[in-house]
């Protein structure tokens, strides 16, 4: 007899995190639901058992009333690979916070440029999570993300040495390398293990600002 009910994990051509039941096979995606579930409860403004059930029968109800095409977005939970993704961003969030602040009270003026930075992955989900934790590290911001070549071109405030352009470009492999193995498919964090793209000479695909 075929189980009434079959989450992804028992699946692997579900999506992730997500249940197929009846003989219909009809897939529910379980973030989805809980996500209406959670704005159904809003709405009412009040939190209550009554409130939460009745969200969960309407979002599985929308959801059976226009199913979505299974489209897997290739995003991955890992714990660990969250919790060490998290760590390094908040050191160095304050490392690079006091460099910054040191470059603000120097008495000579730092160059500035733009670097381009080759990454390994190239999908797309990969591609912005990677810029987002890269722009959130004070003293580089990600300009431009250029999709065909997978290359993000990030602006750095302190470009008087190459080998501070080359530290910028092993923090964004590492960045990327620390997100993939948080959010990546396995393909994709066997793909970030091996080595970097080739760095490309100080000056090469980049512009100074």
């Amino acid at each position: 007899m075929s189980r009434w009910i079959t989450f992804s994990r028992r699946n692997a051509e579900l999506p992730p995190f997500s249940c197929e039941f009846g003989r219909r096979h009809r897939v529910l995606d379980l973030p989805l639901i809980a996500w209406l579930t959670v704005i159904w409860v809003l709405l009412w403004s009040s939190l209550s058992w009554a409130n939460v059930v009745t969200g969960v029968l309407v979002a599985v109800a929308v959801c059976l009333a226009f199913p979505l095409p299974r489209v897997d977005l290739g995003l991955r939970l890992h714990p660990w690979g969250i919790v060490l993704l998290a760590g390094y961003l908040l050191y160095d969030m304050y490392t690079s916070g006091v460099k910054v602040t040191r470059q603000i009270f120097v008495d000579h003026p730092h160059r500035a440029a733009v670097i381009a930075v080759p990454l390994r992955c190239r999908s797309d989900l990969m591609l912005a999570a990677t810029a987002v934790a890269v722009s959130n590290v004070p003293g580089g911001s990600v300009v431009e993300v250029r999709r065909a070549t997978a290359t993000v071109f990030l602006h750095v405030l302190d470009a008087d040495r190459p080998a501070v352009l080359d530290a910028a470009r092993r923090s964004v492999w590492r960045l990327e390398a620390l997100t993939v193995r948080a959010f990546g498919t396995s393909d994709e964090i066997a793909r970030v293990a091996g080595p970097p793209p080739p760095m490309p000479r100080t000056g090469e695909g980049g512009a100074d600002a």
